[in-house]
C-alpha cells in the first residue's frame, strides 16, 4: 500500500467534516479503515511527524556554512546552479568533512530548488547526409517450439526524413551485420552519405568512437556502396538520438504479445506498420509527412548496384591425407584430427606457396 500524500491526508479531514463514514472514504482512496481513523486521530490530537530526521550536515554544524558558500557562488551564472561536487570539496578542505557525497547531496536538494530544464538545439542534417543504425533486441513468438524466440531487430533510420527500415535477425554476427545493411538499403532506397553507428564488433574492430579501428570486412563493404561509418562515443546514445527514438517506435508496437508463423511473416508485418506509420508521422524537419519527406530525399541518396555485396561464410572441409596444394585449394587444413581455417587476409601468401609448389622452390 502507497503512503498517502499530504492532499489525501487533507482530504479525509475533509470529508469526514462532511459527515462521510470511514467506510466510504477507505474505498474512495483506496486504504483501510483503520487508516482513516489513524489520520483522523493524529489530527485532533495535533501529533507532529516524529519520522522526519535531520540532516546529517545539521548534526555536524555546516548548515550555516554551507548557506555562505552557496550564496557566494550564485553570483556568476544563475541560471545553472552551483556545483555539489566543489561544495564537497570545499568542506573537505576548509571544515573537515569525511562524510559521503550522497549525505551532502540530499541536504542540497532537500534545501535549494532543481535546477532549471536547459533548452537543447535540435540537430537537423540536409537530405541524403547521414543515416543512423542501431540494434533492438526483443522475446517473438514466431512458431517455434519452444515458445517466444529472443530475436534482434535492426533499424537504419534517416536523419532527415525520419524514414527508417527495421529487419529482424536471429544473430548479430557479421553475416547478420551486413545481410541486415543490404535489406535496409534496399527499403529505404538508396545509401547516405554517412552512417552514425554504434561501437559494435561487427563495425569497429579496435578502440571506440571517432578513434576506434573500423573493421576490416565493414569498411570493405562501406566503400563498396560508398557510404562513410561514423562511430558514436561510448555512452553517448544522445549522439544518435534518431534512431534511438525509433528503438522506442519499434518496442511500442508490441510484437511481443503476437504470434507469427515464421519470420518472413513478422518481417511482412513489420514493414506494413512502418508503411502506414510513415503515411501518419509528421516530419520535424519539413513539416511534412514522412512519406512525403523521404520521397523528396530518395533522389539525394546514393543508388544502389545493380548487384549488392552479398557476405558469404562457405568453408570447404578437406581430410588431412589430401596434399597441402588440395589443403590450399579447398582454404581448410586438418591436423590431429583438428580443422583449422586459412585466413582470407593470407590469400597473398598462399598463391605465393603455390607457385613455389610449382617450382619446386622451398619457401620458408
Amino acid at each position: 500500500m502507497a503512503k498517502l500524500g499530504k492532499d489525501q491526508i487533507v482530504s479525509i479531514a475533509v470529508l469526514n467534516k462532511h459527515g462521510q463514514s470511514h467506510c466510504a472514504t477507505a474505498r474512495l482512496l483506496g486504504v483501510t479503515e483503520g487508516t482513516v481513523r489513524y489520520h483522523l486521530r493524529r489530527k485532533a490530537s495535533s501529533a507532529q511527524d516524529g519520522r522526519k530526521k535531520t540532516f546529517l550536515i545539521e548534526e555536524l554544524g555546516l548548515a550555516e556554512a554551507i548557506e555562505q558558500w552557496w550564496a557566494s557562488q550564485l553570483g556568476g551564472d544563475k541560471d545553472r546552479p552551483p556545483s555539489v561536487e566543489l561544495l564537497l570539496r570545499y568542506l573537505q578542505e576548509e571544515h573537515d568533512y569525511r562524510r559521503s557525497y550522497k549525505a551532502l547531496l540530499r541536504c542540497v536538494r532537500a534545501k535549494y530548488p532543481a535546477p532549471k530544464r536547459r533548452p537543447f538545439r535540435r540537430v537537423e542534417t540536409p537530405p541524403g547526409a547521414q543515416v543512423q543504425s542501431d540494434w533492438l533486441e526483443q522475446s517473438i513468438d514466431i512458431g517455434d517450439a519452444n515458445g517466444p524466440t529472443a530475436l534482434y531487430g535492426f533499424i537504419m533510420r534517416l536523419s532527415h526524413s525520419r524514414k527508417k527500415a527495421v529487419v529482424w535477425s536471429r544473430s548479430k554476427d557479421q553475416l547478420a551485420w551486413l545481410r541486415c545493411h543490404n535489406e535496409a538499403f534496399t527499403r529505404l532506397g538508396g545509401v547516405a552519405a554517412v552512417n552514425r553507428i554504434d561501437n559494435e564488433k561487427t563495425a569497429i574492430g579496435v578502440g571506440a568512437g571517432p578513434w576506434g579501428e573500423i573493421n576490416e570486412c565493414y569498411r570493405a563493404y562501406a566503400r563498396s556502396l560508398k557510404f562513410y561509418p561514423d562511430a558514436c562515443e561510448p555512452r553517448c546514445p544522445e549522439q544518435k538520438g534518431k534512431v534511438e527514438r525509433g528503438v522506442a517506435e519499434v518496442k511500442s508496437l508490441a510484437l511481443d504479445g503476437r504470434c507469427f508463423t515464421s519470420m518472413q511473416h513478422l518481417q511482412e508485418y513489420t514493414d506494413a506498420k512502418l508503411e502506414a506509420e510513415s503515411q501518419r508521422r509528421i516530419c520535424p524537419a519539413t513539416g511534412k509527412t514522412v512519406a512525403e519527406s523521404w520521397q523528396n530525399e530518395r533522389p539525394l541518396l546514393t543508388p544502389l548496384p545493380a548487384t549488392l555485396p552479398e557476405p558469404f561464410d562457405l568453408i570447404k572441409p578437406v581430410r588431412s591425407t589430401k596434399t597441402v596444394q588440395s589443403v590450399l585449394k579447398g582454404a581448410r587444413t586438418s591436423c590431429r584430427s583438428r580443422k583449422w581455417g586459412v585466413p582470407w587476409k593470407y590469400g597473398v601468401a598462399l598463391k605465393t606457396l603455390r607457385c613455389a609448389m610449382r617450382k619446386r622452390e622451398p619457401c620458408w
